[in-house]
């Protein structure tokens, strides 16, 4: 058993209403659970790859320690995340598009003209 962690995005009240019946929602979108069987975890994704046809727009994450994969960790992703997991080196990382040219954005991503910076 190991700790698995859920993070929602834009998921109907369905959704968070079942994973708040089996693990702890953090906060808004962020559940945690310290100890799941590997065979409840499975009924927890089949239950929701259920529902989640009927979601708009919305992407659930779950992750949980996994000595056999890459970076120790298991990751499975229902709907578009924000960013595309790969993996690099046998870790498991982050690949985000970058949304304007360095030219035009500070080095934080914000637009220069909308931070108001000369």
């Amino acid at each position: 058993m190991s700790m698995t962690v859920a993070v929602t995005r834009n998921v109907s009240a369905r959704v968070r209403g079942f994973l708040a019946s089996v693990m702890l929602e953090l906060a808004p979108g962020v559940y945690s659970a310290p100890r799941i069987s590997p065979a409840v975890r499975e009924r927890i994704w089949t239950v929701l790859e259920e529902c989640f046809p009927d979601e708009r727009d919305a992407s659930i994450v779950l992750v949980w320690a996994e000595r056999a994969m890459p970076g120790g960790q298991a990751v499975r992703v229902l709907g578009s995340p924000p960013a595309q997991l790969v993996e690099l080196d046998g870790l498991i990382v982050a690949r985000r598009p970058v949304s304007a040219s360095p030219e035009k954005t500070g080095l934080d991503g914000v637009s220069k003209k909308k931070a108001n910076v000369p």
